[in-house]
């Protein structure tokens, strides 16, 4: 029986996810994804865990949606056999083994799963740290004096893992490097090309945020919807992420359940400091009308911007550098007073390597 176009339009979007999958490092999710589209055509199990999202928009991540709630039964040991070829809990990757075993857990487990594909995939990439750890360092050198002590915002914040960037070890061989030498999370030669400006270490004298669905990240439920989010075959993002989860104990930040423009009409300038508003891999979910109120909330804010009470929007997005030329994650810095706009880099998805300008 020939499958209809709305499973055609579902198999071809989790097919151009594993695709993703396959160029950002993780095969064990570019062959399960792959097997699952072919499912999906077959009307299998993958159809059934799927029904009823075949109109799904493509940035809404359905496959990674899935996969996560996968990942999370493995977490809880709710699905033992497919751990088995799960190298983030101990097993060996060995996707066509683990195909089959993973079609039963889709059969079996199929209520639990299509219950879970409702909540956005989160993983609060701590490796996009490197960027915007870059970028910073890039915007306190242009302070002076008192001001370079940093007011740090986050939009999208997720957990808040990020912003406690300034705590993240940033190793750059032969001793040199940025962030505490004992720090739990290490970024280990990140950046390409000439490095930002190495100076004093970053002074963060505030540090908050806002998600529309904020996570706890000192909880269990917490930890537990991070990790499950991770490529279960990529040991580096959650020997990062586990690092952060640490630092999330030690170090308060509060994330306030509220939408970005909301969020950023509170925000007001402090003498002595640079106040920083930064996000990453967040924009393209804002609707256009939450982009707009974000700008608009930044201009003004920017009118006020002084040399003692500067401003600064840093974010890593997928962008064009002008018509027709291919999106690439560029690192960006607008400071006020002056509104420049700056690319300062350019970096992987993940974050790692970040390639300076």
């Amino acid at each position: 029986m020939t499958p209809g176009a709305d499973r055609v339009r579902l198999a071809l979007l989790v097919r151009e996810q594993a695709d993703g999958c396959g160029q950002l490092g993780s095969p064990l999710y570019a062959t399960l994804l792959t097997r699952l589209a072919d499912d999906i055509l077959a009307g299998g199990p993958g159809a059934a865990v799927l029904a009823g999202h075949e109109g799904d928009p493509g940035p809404s991540a359905l496959a990674l949606r899935l996969m996560g709630g996968v990942h999370r039964l493995v977490l809880e040991r709710k699905a033992p056999e497919l751990a088995l070829y799960y190298p983030s809990v101990g097993g060996h990757a060995d996707a066509e083994a683990a195909w089959p075993v993973l079609r039963s857990v889709l059969a079996e487990h199929r209520d639990e799963l299509r219950s879970g594909l409702g909540q956005p995939p989160q993983t609060n990439e701590v490796g996009r740290s490197s960027a915007l750890i870059g970028g910073l360092l890039h915007i306190v050198a242009r302070a002076h004096g008192a001001d370079r002590a940093v007011r740090l915002f986050e939009l999208g914040a997720s957990a808040g893992l990020n912003l406690r960037a300034d705590r993240f070890r940033v190793d750059l061989g032969g001793g040199q490097g940025v962030g505490p030498a004992d720090s739990p999370v290490v970024l280990a030669q990140p950046w390409r090309g000439p490095l930002p400006p190495l100076g004093p270490a970053i002074e963060v004298v505030e540090r908050a945020g806002c998600d529309v669905t904020p996570l706890d990240p000192t909880t269990t439920a917490g930890r537990l919807h991070l990790t499950s989010y991770l490529w279960p075959d990529q040991p580096e993002r959650l020997a990062r992420l586990r690092g952060a989860l640490e630092l999330a104990a030690q170090v308060p930040a509060t994330v306030h359940p509220l939408a970005a423009g909301d969020y950023v009409r509170r925000v007001q300038l402090v003498p002595g400091t640079t106040t920083v508003i930064w996000h990453s891999v967040v924009w393209q979910y804002l609707p256009p009308s939450e982009q707009t109120v974000v700008g608009e909330c930044l201009e003004s804010l920017g009118d006020s911007a002084s040399g003692e009470a500067r401003l600064a929007h840093l974010r890593l997005e997928p962008r064009r550098r002008s018509a027709g030329a291919p999106h690439e994650f560029l690192v960006r810095a607008r400071t006020w007073p002056g509104g420049q706009d700056r690319v300062l880099g350019v970096a992987h998805p993940h974050g790692i390597p970040t390639t300076w300008e």
